[in-house]
């Protein structure tokens, strides 16, 4: 059984917690209902804005080193493609004055309330389209 370091634990949830490429509003759709829905938490327009803003981001990221982790073939090559990606996706956060933490809350609460969860989807959307 391998150990991995937080930094990799934080990029595996990550990696989990993002939109599989797709159709953009199905994929979307699928990906936010994967997890179980949980308290709900208010999310206010701004926080909503620096999450989509985020999250668009951090599936750019994922998407860039998803095919190098899928071709690695040693546990070297493999752990540097994740701190490289790992490092990319702390600084994306930090940019957006997000943690891995306020993240994780905004993407619960989105992913628990079907309204807040429609309106997320729009915003994903507009995001992808803009330059």
């Amino acid at each position: 059984m391998s150990h991995f370091s937080p930094r990799q634990f934080v990029f595996t949830l990550m990696l989990i917690s993002l939109l599989p490429q797709g159709t953009p509003a199905a994929g979307t759709q699928e990906a936010l209902k994967l997890k179980p829905p949980v308290e709900q938490t208010h999310v206010s327009d701004k926080e909503l804005k620096v999450f989509v803003k985020a999250y668009v981001e951090t599936q750019k990221i994922r998407l860039a080193h998803e095919v190098a982790l899928k071709n690695s073939r040693e546990p070297e090559e493999t752990q540097k493609i994740q701190r490289e990606a790992n490092e990319k996706l702390e600084k994306s956060l930090k940019e957006q004055g997000l943690t891995v933490k306020s993240y994780n809350r905004i993407f619960a609460a989105v992913n628990g309330n079907d309204e807040l969860r429609k309106k997320t989807l729009k915003l994903i959307e507009q995001e992808r389209k803009s330059p």
